[in-house]
Order: C-alpha cells, then sequence, then structure tokens
C-alpha cells in the first residue's frame, strides 16, 4: 500500500503534534505514532516548561548565561538565544491549544525554579506538567480535518535515493528524504509513505539503558533511521541521568521525582540520614543535574549502596501534598508518606542532550528531512540540558521548522519511482527470546560501561560486545519480515554504539560525559 502526503511526521510527542498543528492548515499531514497519541516522552515530563515571563526579576540574558553554564559552554549561542528568545511565543501557542499552568490568586503564572536556574521561571501544571501538554494537543490533533492519525506504525528506513539503486555514502552531498517504509502492526506489512516534507520526531534513548525514566518506546529510532541514511548525528555522549527517579527494584521505566521538588527544599541524604552534596557543590541540591547525579553515584559506590534519600519531610505536610499531587500518591502506593518518610532514589538514564545534526530551521543534513525535539541535537543543550528547556526546545523549532519547510514544499515534489518494501524471502522470526535477550544484553553493557562514569578500558569493552550483538541482529533483519521487537533491537544497537563511539572520540571529561582517564582538571 502507498500513501501520499505533503508531510509526514514520525513522532507524536509535543515536538510532532505541535508542528503538525502549525502546517495543517494549509497541507495534508500523516501522523505516524508507534504505539498511540498519548505514548511519548512528554507525556511524563514533570517539572514543567522554561521561560522568562516575570520580567521584573527576570530577563533573556539570565536564561541565556543559565543554559550556557549547565551545558558546560558547549552549546551553540545562536540556538540557545533562539530558544530563549522564542520562549514566550511558545507559552502562547500552548495556552492557544488549551494548556493549563497553574497560576496564584492574582492571576500570575505560579513559577517553580529548578537546579541551575538563577530565577523563578518554570511554569508548570502540579507535577504533571508533560502530561496536560500532551492531553491538549492530542485533542486539538484529532480534531484536524486535516491531519491523519497512524496508530501502531512503526517506521523502519527513510526513503533515499539508496532506496532507487543509487548508492549512497557518508560523502554524498545531496542525499534527499522521499518518505519512510513504515509497518503496520495490525496487518503486518511495511506500507510505503511518500512526503514532500519529512519530520523526524521520535524522541530520546532511554531504553537503550536498563534504568530509565523514559517511557519503553524511547529507542532511538529517528537517530538510528537517520544515521543508516548516512545524515549527521551528534553530541550522542551526552546522556543526561536523572538524579532523582525513585528507587523501586522492578520498575522500567523509573518513576521521576521531579527536579522542582529540591527547587521547593528537598535535600539529599545517605543511608544514615546525613547530607553529602556540600562535598561535591556550593549549590547543594539545586546544583545541575550532571554534578548532583555523578555526587549519588559517588556515595552510592562509597558506602556500598544502590540508593540514596530525598527528604521533604522538613516541609509542611498540607503544601507537599498540593505541590507534588501525583508524587504523593505514587510514593504511598508503595508504603512511603513522603510527608513523614524520606524517598528512595537513584539516577536513571532520563535525556539525550545530542542526535541528529540540524540548524536553526530543523533541518538535517539530509534534503528534506528536519528533525525536532530530543531525537535533534540543535545545540541548545551542549553538554548538559538545563532543567525544562526540552519542551519549550521542541514547541520554538517546530515552529521554525514549519515555517521554513512552508516556504520551500513548493519547490518538492512526491518522487512516484519508489519500490515498494521487498520482503521476499523472509520469514517471521522463529524466536522471541533471540530478541528479548539481546535487548537485555544491550542494556546491561550501557550500563555497566557507557554510564554515568565511563573509562576507555569500558568503552573497549562496550565496542566489542555490541559489535557481536550487531552482526547476530542484521543477520537476523535479512532474513525476517520485520517486527516492531526486531526493529527496534536494531535501533537501540546503532545508537548504542553511537553514545559509545562518540563517547570514544571526546578525549576530555566535560558535561555530561565523564571519564576517568580524562577527569576535570
Amino acid at each position: 500500500m502507498t500513501y501520499k502526503y505533503d508531510y509526514l511526521i514520525i513522532g507524536s510527542g509535543i515536538a510532532g503534534m505541535s508542528l503538525a498543528l502549525k502546517v495543517a492548515a494549509q497541507y495534508k499531514v500523516a501522523l505516524i505514532c508507534k504505539t498511540t497519541l498519548t505514548e511519548a516522552n512528554t507525556n511524563l515530563a514533570q517539572g514543567g516548561v522554561a521561560s522568562v515571563t516575570n520580567l521584573k526579576v527576570d530577563n533573556f540574558d539570565k536564561h541565556i548565561e543559565d543554559t550556557m553554564i549547565a551545558g558546560d559552554w558547549l552549546s551553540d549561542p545562536e540556538a540557545v538565544r533562539k530558544v530563549v528568545e522564542g520562549a514566550p511565543a511558545g507559552i502562547e501557542s500552548l495556552l492557544k491549544w488549551g494548556v493549563d499552568f497553574d497560576r496564584k490568586e492574582n492571576g500570575e503564572f505560579d513559577l517553580h525554579r529548578e537546579g541551575g536556574h538563577s530565577e523563578f521561571r518554570i511554569l508548570h501544571h502540579a507535577d504533571n506538567t508533560g502530561a496536560e501538554i500532551q492531553q491538549s494537543l492530542v485533542e486539538e490533533v484529532k480534531k484536524h480535518p486535516n491531519i491523519d492519525i497512524y496508530e501502531h506504525h512503526f517506521a523502519v528506513e527513510i526513503i533515499t535515493q539508496h532506496h532507487l539503486g543509487k548508492i549512497v555514502s557518508r560523502r554524498t552531498p545531496d542525499i534527499t528524504c522521499y518518505g519512510a517504509y513504515v509497518l503496520n502492526e495490525e496487518t503486518g506489512k511495511v506500507d510505503t509513505f511518500l512526503s514532500r516534507i519529512t519530520i523526524m520526531a521520535t524522541g530520546g534513548v532511554g531504553a537503550v539503558y536498563t534504568t530509565t525514566t523514559n517511557p519503553l518506546i524511547a529507542t532511538g529510532d529517528g537517530i538510528a533511521m537517520t544515521y543508516r541514511a548516512k545524515g549527521t548525528v551528534k553530541d550522542m555522549e551526552f546522556i543526561q541521568f536523572h538524579p532523582t527517579a525513585l528507587y523501586h527494584p522492578g520498575d522500567r521505566p523509573s518513576y521521576l521525582i521531579t527536579e522542582a521538588m529540591r527547587g521547593y527544599g528537598a535535600v539529599l541524604r545517605n543511608l544514615d540520614g546525613q547530607e553529602f552534596m556540600h562535598k561535591y557543590d556550593k549549590r547543594l541540591s539545586l546544583a545541575p543535574r550532571d554534578i548532583v547525579a555523578r555526587a549519588i553515584d559517588s556515595e552510592m559506590k562509597l558506602n556500598g549502596t544502590d540508593h540514596v534519600y530525598l527528604d521533604v519531610t522538613h516541609k509542611d505536610p498540607e503544601e507537599t501534598r498540593r505541590h507534588f499531587p501525583n508524587i504523593y500518591e505514587k510514593c504511598l502506593s508503595l508504603g512511603i508518606d513522603i510527608t513523614k518518610d524520606m524517598i528512595p532514589v537513584a539516577p536513571a538514564a532520563h535525556y539525550l542532550c545530542g542526535g541528529i545534526k540540524v540548524d536553526l530551521n530543523g533541518e538535517s543534513s539530509i534534503n528534506r528531512l528536519y528533525a525536532i525535539g530530543e531525537c535533534s541535537c540543535t545545540g541548545l543543550h551542549g553538554g548538559n540540558r538545563l532543567a525544562s528547556n526540552s519542551l519549550i526546545e521542541a514547541v520554538v523549532y517546530a515552529d521554525a521548522a514549519a515555517a521554513h519547510s512552508m516556504e520551500q514544499i513548493g519547490n518538492y515534489e512526491l518522487r512516484n519511482d519508489v519500490p515498494e518494501w521487498n520482503d521476499e524471502g523472509t520469514a517471521h522470526p522463529e524466536e522471541m527470546v533471540l530478541i528479548t535477550q539481546s535487548v537485555k544484553e544491550v542494556n546491561q553493557i550501557m550500563g555497566y560501561y557507557v554510564g554515568i562514569v565511563r573509562s576507555d578500558l569500558r568503552l573497549h569493552r562496550a565496542w566489542n560486545r555490541l559489535d557481536i550483538l550487531y552482526e547476530e541482529t542484521e543477520k537476523l533483519f535479512k532474513v525476517s519480515k520485520p517486527t516492531r521487537e526486531l526493529c527496534e533491537l536494531r535501533n537501540i544497537i546503532n545508537v548504542a554504539y553511537l553514545i559509545m563511539r562518540q563517547a570514544m572520540e571526546r578525549k576530555e571529561s566535560r558535561g555530561l560525559h565523564y571519564t576517568v582517564d580524562y577527569p576535570h582538571k
């Protein structure tokens, strides 16, 4: 089956849906999501959206400097300025789409402050801001006549000249995207989606690790597809581990304890109940995430424990319950009353600062292919993301990519010579255990060797073990009909390889990449 659209958007988080809403007034849009519209990293974001709104005390320059400091001065200043200055308009778009941010009695936004921010500038909806945004956008997208939604559809590969019989290498100057081959999970068939513009909005890579706050669909699909199509991928070594995921063995994904709780006054303590952040940073529990995650990792290793505590018992119980109703209920369901008991926490893979390299318009190195949201590397985050900058980055770059692509789309025609997916001579994978076991092996390799603290020896060991898994999986893929599980395994191996290889290439400790062979000077 072949489908034809002006826009093919792969991914249904805040980035994909906001771009869909921006272009659908004029163009026909296909929105592809591999599970349902509501399952996305956006949906799990608790903290909020960073934007300068209180002009009495805050300004763009402060937000820019906070972002540059958090990113260890590796951020692209142009990208930082673009997002910070575009944030208020992004907030207006979200409000227009029905997002309800918490306000004080006088009508002003009830702003939070999070680690690395010099001012209170985080707009939020209780402690489930992402879910509020996701739900509002889903309602808007569902009622738009120009947006066709394809749930349970999995993009297998983007279509380029390679599929037209031409040899494409990383040196090919004019690689062009004509759409994607997409697996319809209901029929088991791979359909052809042709488009004039393709948008990659597939989110992050957390599921490459065993312990992650991401939904388990975060398998880096867009990054892997773009890399296989010979697109440029950058800064993959910068994986942000959220310092405070709820420690409850067996939970995957891990439940996030928002940074806003530390902004509210929660204190990190070891298992003896002693504070320890003063040993690592003068900003204590409100230091940037890379510092706090390494401090917790260090304490756990020093004391031989698998978690530390976050203590909010000294705060007013009623206020705590009001500020963090969902965290309160979640912990209570596990027998932890956060107003009386300390919360067991440990770091978990949370956010990717790198991804598909894009310019200020969201354009990738492949013609007619844009990337927005967490799968893209805009340069905003540099070596480490400042808390709550990601949701606003997605909205600002969705707007930029929409504007730029609408200017260009008139120059593009649909290709009518794209062959259908050829699965002749293939069969369904016989043993699912081969796939599930390989996924576990990738998770363990990444956790043990490419985690919060790295070394050349660990990275080389990861390289050797990933190489074997790569060869085994490619052989299996060539003789199998595509399934979502097999494609996801291919993608996490590609992404794990990119994280590991780019970590090996960075001969310094910088931002989120910390190696014992090149410690901070």
